[in-house]
């Protein structure tokens, strides 16, 4: 690979490690390229990116990220990043449901919001709420308060609670 090549996909990646708020670490050693094609699109559903890239990379673009104290020790063999954006905790549910299917999918570690979770954590964090279940507990306690809310604040309330649920249900088709 072309030293400008390199530089290119170090910026790149390094851009992409300060967006994600959830940074995964996998192996892929053994999978077929027809389980790697399976696994991007359970990803891309769900609106994580899964990029393969050199661990010299993703170690320049970790300590460029300000990230590199925290997931270099899971730069060993092949290594590919699922990134996610929007729920830090959708990657685990991913990799824990696909890695029961395909053994060969090994979880490495991850850094969601600034924590570092290591490889026996996986159960751990695809067990926690996501983005989705989170904002349908909202909804359920917006809807207990309005029992008790007087009348007149009611219709402010239902409005603000469809607004969330319209959100909500829009995400969830995009997913």
């Amino acid at each position: 690979m072309k030293k400008e090549d390199k530089a290119v996909i170090l910026a790149e990646v390094t851009e992409k490690l300060k967006k994600a708020n959830g940074v995964y670490l996998t192996e892929f050693s053994g999978l077929t390229v027809e389980q790697v094609s399976n696994l991007r699109n359970q990803f891309r559903k769900a609106g994580i990116e899964y990029k393969v890239v050199k661990n010299t990379l993703i170690k320049k673009a970790l300590k460029e990220a300000k990230l590199s104290d925290k997931l270099v020790s899971g730069l060993k063999n092949t290594t590919a990043l699922a990134l996610s954006y929007d729920d830090p905790i959708a990657p685990a549910k991913i990799i824990k449901q696909f890695s029961g299917e395909v053994d060969k999918l090994k979880f490495k570690m991850a850094s969601i919001e600034g924590t570092v979770f290591e490889s026996s954590r996986l159960n751990e964090i695809a067990g926690m709420a996501g983005r989705v279940e989170n904002i349908a507990k909202a909804i359920g306690v917006v809807n207990q308060v309005i029992v008790r809310v007087p009348s007149s604040m009611n219709a402010v309330i239902r409005s603000l609670m469809q607004a969330v649920n319209e959100v909500a249900k829009k995400q969830n088709a995009a997913a």
